[in-house]
């Protein structure tokens, strides 16, 4: 059996998908990934994984341009000829749909990873696209199976009737390594808040630096830092200009990409990201499985791993002042931080250990491969 795996950069494939394709190999799948080409690649063919190359903007909208990425992907999968494809974002679900459709392979699954920044902002522009793109939608995930990664988006989705309920499921992003995320006591010292993400608005980077210039302004002893790098795809990345300012201002620290995430929580009291939506965040998720105190914006996605009172506290969405007194109560607070993130570490064993996403995630492949048996 054939599979391939194809998202718009293989930064993702290897950072979330990795187990999956292994677990997938292990089983007798022969397993291709495809996406743009990034420093990511490499790793991925050393990982031992046939990878191929395919080149299309995350950003673009021009109709020509985009009509040619389907082409070329229906060209690729009719010289393939996979038993399986599987998708991930947004760009990739939609014309990867398409081409499965044109080619005439049946066994599609799309994960929705997050419903894009076209669903989360409200300029003109956003307006105008997004009846288009429910239009995709609606075409491109007949008759496969979708998974979803939260509640919220599945129900809008459904409110749509972009899909319907018996070709859904839910599972719960892509897994965390809990050995690799481990517990660690917190260390002496200032206390550091750490907001792990790539450097875009509707991460909520911006209202974490005015929480940030408040708490700071108050004589709050703590360091406040971004940690992620630059994402100048995508439309809406932080400047770098804007990045350097606030740190010459003295507000926060921006190390940029780090390598080694579990040291650096490691070093964080608390966790935060006001994402404006997610699929799942998993740094929140990693964050709990370090025994770390989280804070989010009251959003899809984040409010399945941040429980108010018991693994962090969900601010109101948008609202910097609330987010600022979230963040307060924490620093003050050693005990609550110790409890807080002990249970935060409880509920990732129970519920998003990779071994637990990744059997369910084969679960479907296996009712696929029944259901076409049965037919």
């Amino acid at each position: 059996m054939k599979t391939l795996l194809f998202a718009n950069t293989a930064w993702y494939l290897y950072n979330f998908r990795l187990p999956l394709a292994e677990a997938l190999r292990s089983q007798g799948y022969s397993v291709i990934l495809i996406s743009p080409r990034d420093e990511y690649a490499d790793k991925l063919i050393e990982a031992g994984f046939q990878w191929i190359e395919f080149s299309f903007s995350r950003k673009g909208q021009n109709p020509f341009q985009e009509l040619g990425t389907i082409t070329r992907l229906t060209s690729l999968y009719r010289q393939l000829k996979p038993d399986f494809v599987h998708h991930f974002t947004i760009k990739c679900v939609l014309y990867g749909s398409m081409a499965a459709r044109f080619t005439g392979i049946k066994r599609v699954i799309n994960s929705i990873t997050g419903l894009g920044y076209l669903f989360i902002g409200n300029t003109p522009g956003q307006r105008l696209l997004r009846p288009l793109i429910l239009l995709f939608y609606r075409i491109g995930l007949k008759s496969t199976q979708v998974i979803f990664q939260n509640k919220d988006d599945l129900q809008q989705f459904l409110e749509h009737g972009l899909v319907t309920s018996e070709q859904v499921r839910i599972i719960r992003g892509s897994g965390v390594d809990l050995e690799k995320f481990h517990p660690t006591p917190e260390p002496a010292g200032q206390l550091q808040v750490l907001l792990p993400a790539r450097m875009l608005w509707d991460k909520g980077v911006g209202e974490f630096v005015q929480a940030a210039r408040m708490l700071r302004a108050e004589g709050r002893d703590a360091r406040f830092l971004l940690v992620g790098d630059t994402d100048e795809n995508n439309p809406a990345a932080v400047p770098i200009q804007t990045l350097q300012e606030w740190q010459a201002e003295g507000i926060i620290e921006w190390p940029g990409w780090q390598g080694d995430m579990p040291a650096v929580m490691s070093r964080a009291s608390i966790i935060c990201l006001p994402s404006y939506r997610e699929g799942l965040p998993k740094t929140l998720i990693e964050a709990a499985a370090c025994a770390r105190p989280l804070v989010a914006f009251d959003a899809p996605g984040s409010r399945e791993v941040v429980i108010p009172g018991e693994t962090g506290w969900l601010a109101r969405f948008k609202d910097v002042v609330d987010l600022a007194d979230c963040l307060r109560r924490l620093l003050r607070d050693k005990d609550e931080r110790t409890r807080l993130g002990f249970n935060a570490r409880k509920l990732v064993e129970r519920e998003f250990s990779t071994g637990r996403i990744v059997r369910e995630t084969l679960s479907v492949y296996s009712k696929l491969q029944g259901d076409e048996t049965t037919q």
